[in-house]
């Protein structure tokens, strides 16, 4: 959170778009002035937890972006800042740049092979960092004078956190996907902090997107599997644990026929099949089909039980997009942060949440802040739904189009 006469931007252009922070050495320790905090496995590039760091030091005696090469000495990083030894093996006057590192080794002046490290810098000015809401929530909203006279910093975190986690299912931006193969098994595991999918497509040769449909009743992945005796009960262990076995309707719905899963067979494929799909067919004609089977870019199964997405037998080896939401705060406080256009309606919802569960306060107050808190989520909501006029108008072009 910026101090009231500072600006909000703290890094230079050079930091912000190529991931690097330029110094002229004297002696003391270099302070980085990342948005994103240094990470500091070991200085020894032989050492197995050198590629923890996300970032390399450069040196050069005159300065030109030619003459500069990794440094090999012994440093440590305290506070977001590099320390060197005492006394430091470098010379005062060389010229030292922190660079973040990308995938191709974060060469210094290599603009083209930006990795995690400075991707993960860029686009920060659309959030706000947790940490600093909640901050500003204690200077502004609880003191004296004002509706929250006390309140623990705990209790404010706690509320913080579960209202970031319900702004995370149906009002922030869903901004996590993976690009997956299916494999032979046809069955891929679930993201580590995947709540729920948004969606699923599979992509071309041309990288074009192809939504997948859910099976829906088409194929239900059950949850258990009992083992049973010819007499149809349910075994069990010598322990008295139920037996599981493996099932029939996943291994059969992994060999099924894609054609015939669509209905697009032809009068052949349906004679040798006859008696087993409900089709009418006449003259070439299809009768009586389910519009949500009629595609052919493939169906998924969500599997509850083992924790995986199932996929229909056409989409073995194919790559595919999936788009997920997670609740925000899987990852050690990385994720910790509020988009700017939903911070008031955060507000509104920690202090709806902090006076709702005290004893003895008057009902009309609880009631505004909850019509407040409605009233600022729905204008998030709308704000992040990203809605251009432009954008529906080149839409609404094709409102009088003939369709031949």
């Amino acid at each position: 959170m910026a101090i009231p006469n500072g600006g909000l931007i703290n890094e230079t252009n050079e930091q912000y778009y190529s991931g690097s922070q330029r110094f002229q050495f004297d002696g003391s320790p270099l302070v980085a002035t990342f948005d994103t905090p240094l990470v500091l496995g070991s200085w020894d590039p032989y050492s197995p937890v050198y590629h923890l760091n996300n970032f390399k030091l450069y040196t050069s005696e005159t300065g030109l972006p030619e003459t500069y090469n990794e440094y090999q000495g012994t440093y440590s990083v305290v506070d977001n800042a590099i320390v060197f030894d005492n006394p430091s093996p470098m010379p005062n006057g060389w010229y030292v740049v922190i660079q973040l590192k990308t995938l191709t080794g974060g060469n210094y002046g290599n603009y083209d092979a930006y990795g995690d490290a400075v991707e993960g810098n860029l686009g920060e000015y659309q959030y706000t960092p947790l940490n600093d809401v909640i901050d500003a929530f204690m200077t502004i909203y609880v003191g004296e004078h004002k509706l929250i006279p006390d309140v623990k910093r705990t209790d404010v975190i706690f509320h913080a956190k579960r209202g970031l986690q319900e702004f995370s299912y149906d009002v922030l931006k869903s901004v996590r996907s993976q690009e997956l193969t299916v494999p032979a098994s046809l069955n891929l595991a679930f993201p580590q902090d995947y709540v729920n999918y948004t969606s699923i497509s599979y992509v071309d040769a041309a990288g074009v997107n192809h939504p997948l449909y859910p099976a829906n009743n088409m194929h239900k992945a059950p949850f258990q599997v009992p083992l049973q005796d010819e007499k149809g009960k349910i075994t069990s262990d010598s322990l008295g644990d139920q037996l599981e076995g493996t099932s029939v309707s996943n291994e059969r719905w992994a060999e099924a026929n894609a054609n015939l899963l669509s209905g697009n067979i032809s009068r052949s494929e349906y004679n040798s099949i006859i008696g087993t799909l409900n089709l009418n067919i006449d003259a070439g004609q299809r009768y009586g089909g389910d519009p949500q089977y009629m595609q052919s870019n493939g169906w998924f199964n969500m599997n509850e039980r083992d924790g995986s997405i199932s996929f229909s037998s056409d989409m073995r080896g194919k790559i595919i997009l999936l788009e997920y939401i997670s609740d925000g705060l899987a990852y050690n406080g990385t994720d910790f942060k509020v988009p700017k256009m939903a911070e008031e309606a955060l507000y509104a919802h920690i202090s709806h949440a902090i006076i709702s569960t005290r004893m003895g306060m008057p009902e009309y107050i609880v009631q505004r802040l909850k019509r407040e808190r409605y009233a600022k989520l729905r204008n998030a909501k709308i704000r992040l739904s990203n809605i251009k006029l432009s954008e529906i108008v080149q839409v609404m072009r094709g409102k009088s189009k003939w369709i031949k």
